[in-house]
């Protein structure tokens, strides 16, 4: 029996419902995550989990299933180590194990991958560091250029849980929604450290006090958001990284609670040829095209840009055109169209 030798680090639930629907059954709800972890841990104790499995509750609420969204190890037994993590009805809060994706993954950006390393090394052994932790940290630059993608690969080779929440969905409709979302995103992060906590489109809520028309009234969610980056309650193990891409609107009490600011930046012409080449290298039809010029004349795009609307429009035009081949011009194509398309085209985007 040496696979029971084999524990669960995390597991994560999303809940299904009862086999048959009847209107006087209560439906259960996860109010308090570190009162279910002790709960489930006690009935699953020796469980086998495995991605995709169904698992189902037989104490309080006998046959509500549960589907097993993802696990680490890919499979064991849940013991009474294993963090059961239950995925919210509104999906705000979202808690992913990341498994495919490494900081080599992201093309260029290597000053911002050397200062991100710290984090790496706090989210391996977060004692080491004590009150010198990379606890918040700003990530910052144009859309499409690796911020979200750097976030995970630290939190995948860190062989911890990215829990990420997008600023706009933290603004409710009711006065003190936003404030208790942001308690909750932080209660959930305590009991999984070390983790990390990712906050994307971070200007919606944190832009500059001159601005407040424009933001609207998001006062209660920065004073909850300033609590919890401050460490009022103890977040050993848990990093904070917000990301923008309009970091001069950001109010200057907010921007000063992240002690680290990593700049990424639009890719330079060898970033871009290297986009290219292992991008089109997993297309499914053959490519004939001289990539150098196309990274050439693809300045001031993205990463995100080249893949999803150069190389994925190209393919998908020769699919629909019954081409065996892409060559130089369909690419350019591609470019040209989004040059039309575009609004706003970067300076010297093309030749």
């Amino acid at each position: 029996m040496a696979e029971r030798e084999v524990e669960l680090k995390y597991v994560i639930l999303r809940p299904l419902g009862y086999p048959l629907k009847a209107s006087f059954v209560e439906y259960p709800k996860v109010d308090n995550p570190r009162v279910f972890n002790v709960y489930a841990r006690e009935q699953w104790r020796g469980e086998l989990v495995y991605k995709g499995k169904l698992i189902f509750d037989m104490k309080m609420f006998p046959d509500f299933a549960f589907e097993v969204v993802d696990a680490v190890p890919a499979s064991g037994y849940i013991s009474d180590s294993t963090k059961i993590i239950v995925e919210s009805d509104a999906k705000i809060i979202e808690t992913e194990l990341v498994k495919n994706v490494k900081l080599s993954d992201v093309v260029g950006q290597e000053e911002a991958k050397k200062k991100a390393r710290v984090i790496l090394e706090y989210l391996k052994n977060p004692k080491k560091f004590g009150k010198w932790a990379p606890k918040n940290v700003l990530f910052y630059g144009p859309p499409g250029t690796g911020k979200t993608m750097t976030a995970k690969a630290l939190a995948n080779e860190a062989n911890a849980p990215f829990i990420s929440v997008k600023s706009t969905k933290l603004i409710g409709e009711h006065v003190g929604d936003g404030a208790r979302k942001i308690h909750e995103l932080y209660e959930k992060a305590r009991d999984l450290a070390p983790c990390v906590v990712f906050i994307d489109e971070f200007d919606a809520i944190a832009l500059d006090r001159s601005y407040q028309d424009l933001r609207g009234d998001v006062a209660e969610i920065v004073n909850a958001l300033l609590t919890e980056l401050d460490g009022i309650q103890s977040n050993e193990g848990v990093c904070t990284i917000a990301a923008t891409n309009r970091v001069e609107f950001l109010d200057f009490s907010i921007r000063s609670r992240f002690e680290e600011e990593i700049e990424f930046r639009l890719p330079s012409y060898e970033d871009r040829l290297e986009i290219l080449s292992r991008n089109v290298a997993d297309l499914p039809l053959k490519v004939s095209a001289n990539l150098k010029l196309i990274a050439e004349l693809s300045e001031g795009l993205s990463g995100r840009d080249l893949v999803e609307k150069v190389i994925k429009v190209t393919f998908h035009r020769s699919i629909t055109e019954g081409k065996e081949v892409i060559d130089t011009e369909d690419f350019l194509e591609s470019l040209e169209k989004l040059r039309v398309s575009s609004k706003q085209p970067p300076k010297h985007m093309f030749v």
